[in-house]
């Protein structure tokens, strides 16, 4: 009960956080009224996870530089709190998950995504090993289950499948697991019984005998099978202010963006590979190259939005957010997303 207060206050603590940074969003620099090669701050979610490659791709690939616009990557260790720092104007958009839109509208504030990398959420439920009698959702309760933050994404895909199949969320622990080496460490030492985390972190869990896939996300079959529909996730989204003032900017990146997506879908695992950093591959390439094929399949080819993976992301957050569930039946999810500069990409 008191990690679950612990919960709570976070999420409380996170939402004033957005309130007060709000009070500093210009809306963003007018990049389209600059001269020469536009410059835009993009801020990741975590930079090395497969789900957000295509923003390191496109660098690497020279697509933002063919496309006219100079483009600063910068990351965070989680969505939420790369949010936040575009609502601050220190940023002027986010590669991150496309739900975040959506909880902001119900906060009355405007964002949306312009490119849509991924139609599922390219997540899995990991089991540790050492964890007895989990076969499935209906076996969280009980147990101690990893998120990446409070809030998280993560966080309420957890709570989706706990209650749907008959686990109450107050019958489980939720900890801040992180992704990555944290992560791991959880599994290790006992500090979870199971988390949702990303590629490259499930290849690791698996390849080191610490955990295997329970639920996965990753395949639009599994995501269909553990949500009932699409779950479009990673994205780059920015404000409307920003996308209304900077059409042409954002035409630049939906182009350079879209053509990395074209090159994911005929590329393979091994030469999506080669061209990513290579501390990427955390000293064991191979096995970054099979987290790339795991997860590949959640890639979109065209940036486009799938039919029906809003209504399926709004009936999880209007279920187990509060922010979203007092707004469910007022959000309008035409403006949670644009298919405009996608449509137009050279």
């Amino acid at each position: 009960m008191q990690q679950r207060t612990r919960r709570i206050l976070a999420g409380t603590i996170a939402a004033a956080a957005v309130t007060t940074s709000m009070t500093a969003c210009r809306g963003g620099a007018n990049a389209d009224d600059s001269s020469g090669t536009p410059k835009v701050s993009i801020m990741v979610g975590g930079i090395d996870k497969v789900i957000y490659l295509p923003a390191k791709l496109t660098e690497q690939l020279g697509y933002f530089k063919d496309a006219g616009v100079d483009v600063d990557l910068k990351t965070e260790p989680s969505g939420a709190s790369a949010e936040n720092v575009m609502l601050a104007g220190q940023v002027d958009g986010v590669v991150g998950f496309y739900d975040h839109t959506i909880t902001l509208q119900a906060q009355d504030k405007c964002t949306e995504s312009v490119v849509q990398f991924a139609k599922v959420p390219g997540e899995a439920e990991v089991v540790s090993t050492k964890a007895a009698a989990v076969s499935g959702a209906a076996d969280f309760k009980g147990k101690k289950l990893g998120v990446t933050s409070p809030g998280s994404s993560t966080d309420y895909l957890t709570q989706y499948l706990a209650t749907k199949n008959g686990t109450d969320t107050s019958a489980y622990t939720t900890v801040t697991a992180g992704a990555g080496s944290t992560f791991i460490a959880a599994l290790q030492n006992g500090g979870i019984d199971a988390g949702m985390t990303t590629d490259p972190t499930i290849a690791t869990a698996v390849d080191k005998g610490l955990g295997k896939v329970l639920i996965d996300m990753r395949t639009e079959e599994g995501t269909q099978a553990a949500l009932g529909g699409l779950y479009p996730a990673a994205s780059l989204y920015m404000t409307c202010d920003y996308v209304k003032k900077n059409p042409k900017t954002v035409q630049k990146l939906a182009d350079a963006f879209v053509k990395t997506m074209t090159w994911i879908s005929t590329h393979s695992a091994a030469e999506i590979a080669a061209k990513m950093p290579q501390d990427y591959a955390g000293g064991d390439p191979a096995l970054y190259e099979q987290s790339i094929k795991d997860s590949s399949p959640m890639f979109t080819t065209d940036g486009k939005m799938p039919d029906g993976g809003p209504e399926t992301v709004l009936d999880v957050l209007g279920t187990f957010s509060d922010t979203v569930k007092a707004k469910k039946d007022t959000i309008d999810l035409s403006k949670t997303y644009t298919t405009e500069f996608v449509d137009a990409a050279k």
